[in-house]
């Protein structure tokens, strides 16, 4: 393969916060939020420049340890080469440690720009191949499917390559997010995860997961049931009591509600007529979000205005 010719012009790119399981859908099923991460990437004569603007501003690394660069860079080596130089501008929107996707929007932006400023780029590596890039960066596709294509995503592993199919979300589903103020490592709520499981519980949660499908694209009201869960968010809650007993208390009173992701935030599906309501159960120690569903997925936008990003 020959080596890359490269765009003289940045690119800019946006990629969606995602909840991945949904209650009963663990490591398959994912939801494209209205919470977006912005980057901007143009190739540069020499060395790397980042700066960060939001979310992990005073945290994130400014060198390759940076999970952007590393997917930047990962992506380059199958696109035939790397740049001599990047300047890269990050305006961050999704919290981080909370499971909302930040780390999936981190990896998900650095494959696509990486792409994009590569002249070829998109022949050289198809959407099949990002997913797949995406996923064996990131460990599981759940989050990078819905980060890469928008709405609601069913994914999966076959012969040791990841799978994805986009489904269309009711238009009246409205997601409302209580987001904690302290996060949980991902790696942490993992490894209160058991090895087994009784059957009974793998028998209801797959029932669960095929109704949750049922309820998020045609039938929101069956939603309460469907995203109840009994493979991950109770072996999780003492690592987040919090928002166990949010989530306990949310569906006591008939609202669906699932720990996002790994958490701690806790997610809540509503409507237009009860998404004002719900958000006003927040309480003082919960940041509660209205967001929007997004349908467009990680996509490269014209380069932002002054202040725009």
């Amino acid at each position: 393969m020959a080596g890359p010719a490269f765009r003289a012009a940045a690119v800019r790119v946006r990629v969606p916060a995602t909840s991945a399981n949904l209650g009963p859908g663990f490591d398959a099923l994912g939801l494209a939020l209205g919470l977006y991460d912005d980057v901007v990437v143009r190739v540069a004569d020499s060395g790397l420049h980042i700066d960060i603007a939001g979310e992990g501003s005073e945290t994130l690394p400014r060198d390759e340890k940076h999970l952007l660069v590393r997917s930047l860079r990962t992506a380059f080596d199958l696109l035939g080469g790397q740049p001599r130089g990047l300047e890269i501008v990050c305006a961050n929107r999704i919290p981080h440690g909370r499971g909302l996707g930040s780390s999936s929007a981190a990896i998900c932006a650095g494959l696509v720009a990486a792409r994009a400023v590569t002249i070829g780029g998109e022949a050289r590596l198809d959407d099949a191949a990002l997913l797949d890039l995406a996923t064996e960066i990131e460990g599981h596709p759940d989050n990078v499917a819905a980060c890469l294509l928008g709405g609601f995503t069913l994914s999966w592993m076959e012969s040791g390559a990841a799978r994805a199919i986009r489904m269309e979300p009711c238009e009246s589903i409205v997601p409302v997010v209580f987001v904690p103020g302290k996060p949980v490592l991902t790696q942490t709520a993992r490894g209160l995860l058991p090895r087994n499981v009784p059957h009974v519980d793998a028998a209801a949660n797959a029932g669960r997961a095929a109704l949750l499908v049922e309820a998020l694209t045609r039938r929101p009201e069956l939603l309460l049931p469907a995203t109840e869960d009994r493979l991950h968010q109770e072996y999780r809650a003492p690592a987040m009591p919090e928002s166990a007993a949010l989530v306990e208390r949310l569906r006591g009173d008939g609202i669906p509600a699932v720990i996002s992701g790994a958490g701690p935030t806790v997610m809540a599906l509503a409507d237009a007529d009860t998404a004002d309501k719900v958000e006003a159960l927040a309480g003082t120690d919960w940041a509660a979000n209205r967001l929007s569903l997004d349908g467009q997925g990680a996509g490269v936008l014209p380069l932002a205005t002054s202040g725009d990003i």
